[in-house]
């Protein structure tokens, strides 16, 4: 039986969610969403993108090596996942923009689920 600490780990995690179609790997710049290693310039507003998944990573020696993997979806259908450290070592851009990622969603009819 496999250990749940790796099952968990970041590495199947995110082999995982390359199998379930979430290929791209996103960044923020100027306050948008963008494909990174893409030869088109893609990028998506906060109101463009759903946030499907996420899974959070804590250090096994130092409660400072926590980080979140999201597993997002744009409007057009692209897959991809972004992740960020908590606390000081967190990226500004990336929180500012999930956060008005969620924001949005707190309002989404959730019936289909």
């Amino acid at each position: 039986m496999q250990d749940k600490e790796e099952e968990r780990a970041l590495v199947n995690v995110e082999k995982k969610l390359t199998a379930d179609g979430f290929t791209a790997d996103f960044a923020v710049q100027d306050g948008r969403l963008c494909v990174m290693g893409s030869d088109k310039n893609v990028s998506y507003a906060p109101e463009e993108v759903t946030i499907v998944d996420f899974y959070r990573f804590e250090g096994e020696s130092n409660p400072d090596d926590m980080s979140i993997l999201y597993a997002i979806e744009a409007h057009d259908g692209t897959r991809g996942t972004i992740s960020n450290a908590f606390g000081t070592y967190g990226d500004d851009q990336i929180d500012t923009f999930l956060r008005k990622v969620e924001d949005l969603g707190k309002n989404l009819d959730k019936a289909h689920k």
